[in-house]
């Protein structure tokens, strides 16, 4: 039996065939199209709401993509940070009989950060400072959110309908091309 750690629960497998099904079926794939879709709303937000970053993390803590200005944050940290406060804050959730918050804000000297979910799986950071103002982030957070959640859709009904997958002779095709390389 395998045990292995997805979306901070853990789960006991009793074949590698079906750890890797289930590894399929829960991990995010985005295409570089999709980033540049995606790129271009946290882009668009960023400018309409003054903010300084937009990040957007899976529930794992992983970096998906970044807009604005991230070079002084440590962007791993940050990721994992806010993956951990989702967490704590969806069992706090639960305790008060909620399913989840979809929304978490926490106010700081010089900069605030604004947690956003996405769908069920990713969650928008946007660090902002006194530049502009909670309510214009929360306005196109909420703008921003809902294309992202439709652009999220389309990816999934892409996966779902086996568009997005390997062709039938693509291990072969692979091998064929390694063989030309290698000689």
């Amino acid at each position: 039996m395998i045990v292995w750690w997805l979306s901070g629960r853990r789960r006991a497998i009793d074949t590698p065939s079906k750890d890797s099904a289930n590894l399929r079926d829960k991990r995010l794939v985005f295409y570089q199209a999709d980033i540049d879709k995606i790129n271009k709303v946290l882009e668009e937000f960023l400018k309409l709401s003054d903010s300084k970053a937009n990040l957007l993390i899976d529930k794992e803590g992983h970096l998906v993509t970044k807009a604005g200005h991230t070079e002084t944050y440590d962007m791993s940290t940050v990721s994992a940070l806010v993956a951990g406060s989702f967490a704590a804050t969806r069992e706090m959730a639960r305790l008060l009989g909620e399913d989840e918050f979809s929304l978490l804000f926490h106010q700081g000297k010089r900069d605030n950060i604004q947690l956003t979910l996405i769908g069920d799986r990713t969650i928008m950071a946007t660090i902002f400072d006194e530049r502009t103002t909670i309510g214009m982030v929360r306005l196109y957070a909420k703008e921003a959110s809902m294309k992202l959640a439709k652009t999220f859709e389309e990816i999934d009904k892409r996966i779902d309908d086996g568009t997005a997958g390997l062709s039938d002779d693509f291990g072969a095709e692979a091998e064929g091309r390694l063989d030309e390389f290698f000689g």
